[in-house]
């Protein structure tokens, strides 16, 4: 006899197998939903020319709707969200940055050559001569433009032929009634003005507060003359500056030139060599990462940077790991009371978040105002200039990063050292060991060989602490003579981040190219880690 669902009257094993049916096709229409959301970014990407985005929505999508439907994969569908995030947030964007490195990608080369072609094709420029002088007039509630040319017009060239014909005799025009509000997008037809108005101009203030709207208004001739506003006070003729050709070429008619696209840089190029920007982006091989050894400009605060970053990211290690080992030693003696309101006292300072702890550092070491200085002079009639020194800031980062990182040493050490047996130490006192016999030939040797791993880890951490740098000094003070923007205080992150936002050229193909060798030193230093941690890769 069947155990019956009292709400239903079904049989209990098939209601259970209804609720499952339901489940799964509401699981085939979530997916279904996220493969056709995938399908549709990868169209959007592909029409707005961003193929490798494209490609990776496109990946992602087939991936999912593989893994999620072949029953032999079914094992895979709980890994696979952490697999996905990893290629689209950790994967992909180093890939990306590859590339990019391998590109002379900046501000001046951003745009696709369609693009900058077509911004090309979109500029404009004032004849020469051919301007009129306008007031906005109030006849009542309605609102007009008149405009008058400024004195004799003499326009050059046979070109101009049509132009010159058109301004002949039309020295003073009036427009129609006109709407300086939101909508400010059409194209007002103007008459020549026969008579006097019974009209008020509008003051400059008012014709200021209007600029906008009046710079949206395309005002056309009878002779079918476009005049656009070129000024407070003009309104002027704005001709197509350049003129595409059919093979590829643009023309330029204001300087009578013709402009040529250089795919091996990216830009179009005039008759005498001069490129015109934008640019867009061309593949360059390895000149990037050539232009940071070859380069002398470059290679010098490079190089300067390179030996300060592994310095700073040591000596970060080795200060931390000795202040941190110290501590710990002595909170494990046993004479000392009160351990648990020193250990609360000492791992403080890793509870404060460090940009707090770091702002207020860069406060305390102000050269002029800050309590560093004030206790310094006080004591010895000195006031040192940490942030214009190049010694001086970067001892200032290096103890203040101390500060930062010794809580992390001081608990790693605590827990090694309590791993440690008693038996050793009574074995030491009986040869008549002291505290610092015991700290240096039992304690450290002891805990030296697993706390390695970790070590290699802080040290690839501060490798790239680009916060500190950010906050407390910029990377100032600046190397001199660099082409590119450098401090002596920069880390390699910090650098590579001055160059792709901070430089007025924001050159993110050699940027891509640092943060490519960065990541080849810190991917050596984690295998280095798995190494010594004996974890087989």
């Amino acid at each position: 006899m069947y155990t019956t669902n009292a709400s239903r009257g079904l049989p209990r094993h098939r209601s259970r197998h209804v609720a499952e049916r339901y489940t799964r096709w509401a699981m085939r229409g979530l997916i279904a939903a996220l493969v056709l959301t995938l399908m549709w970014l990868v169209l959007a990407f592909h029409l707005n020319g961003q193929w490798m985005f494209a490609l990776l929505f496109l990946v992602l999508g087939a991936s999912l709707a593989v893994v999620f439907t072949k029953r032999t994969l079914m094992s895979h569908r709980y890994i696979f969200p952490a697999v996905a995030g990893l290629g689209v947030f950790v994967i992909f964007p180093l890939l990306y940055t590859i590339g990019i490195s391998f590109s002379n990608y900046s501000s001046s080369n951003l745009l696709s050559e369609d693009r900058v072609r077509a911004q090309l094709l979109a500029r404009t420029y004032q004849e020469e001569g051919a301007s009129f002088t306008f007031q906005v007039l109030r006849e009542g509630e309605e609102v007009r433009l008149a405009l008058e040319s400024d004195g004799e017009i003499a326009l050059e060239g046979e070109a101009d032929a049509e132009m010159e014909a058109a301004l002949e005799g039309a020295s003073r025009l009036i427009s129609a009634p006109l709407d300086l509000g939101d909508d400010v997008s059409r194209r007002i037809e103007i008459e020549p003005l026969h008579q006097a108005l019974d009209a008020e101009p509008l003051e400059m203030r008012e014709v200021i507060a209007a600029r906008d709207a009046l710079q949206a208004l395309r005002l056309v001739t009878p002779e079918g003359l476009e005049l656009r506003m070129a000024g407070l006070r003009h309104f002027a003729p704005m001709l197509d500056r350049y003129e595409a050709r059919d093979d590829g070429s643009l023309y330029d008619r204001r300087d009578d030139r013709v402009l040529t696209p250089d795919r091996d840089t990216g830009f179009f190029v005039g008759d005498d060599g001069q490129r015109i920007t934008p640019g867009w982006p061309v593949a360059v091989g390895l000149d990037n990462y050539t232009r940071i050894f070859a380069d002398p400009d470059i290679r010098g605060p490079f190089m300067q940077i390179f030996v300060w970053t592994f310095a700073f990211a040591g000596l970060t290690v080795l200060f931390t790991l000795v202040v941190g080992f110290t501590l710990a030693s002595l909170l494990q003696w046993d004479q000392l009371r009160g351990k648990a309101i020193y250990r609360t006292l000492l791992i403080l300072p890793y509870a404060v978040p460090a940009f707090i702890s770091i702002l207020i550092f860069k406060g305390m070491f102000n050269q002029h105002f800050g309590e560093v200085n004030m206790i310094l002079d006080g004591v010895f009639g000195i006031r040192p200039e940490w942030f214009t020194d190049p010694w001086l800031a970067r001892s200032m980062l290096l103890i203040v990063n101390t500060w930062l990182g010794y809580p992390y040493m001081l608990l790693l050490c605590m827990g090694l050292i309590q791993s440690i047996p008693r038996d050793l130490y009574e074995a030491s006192a009986v040869d008549g060991g002291g505290p610092l016999t015991n700290m240096l030939t039992i304690t450290l040797p002891l805990i030296l060989k697993p706390l390695t791993p970790l070590l290699i880890a802080a040290f690839a951490f501060n490798f790239n602490n680009f916060v500190l740098i950010a906050l407390l000094t910029g990377g100032n003070p600046d190397i001199l003579g660099a082409s590119t923007p450098a401090g002596t205080t920069d880390l390699l992150v910090s650098y590579t981040y001055r160059i792709a936002f901070q430089d007025a050229g924001q050159d993110f193909g050699l940027a891509a190219a640092i943060a490519t060798l960065i990541f080849l030193l810190v991917a050596g230093m984690s295998l280095l880690n798995l190494r010594l941690s004996k974890v087989k890769v």
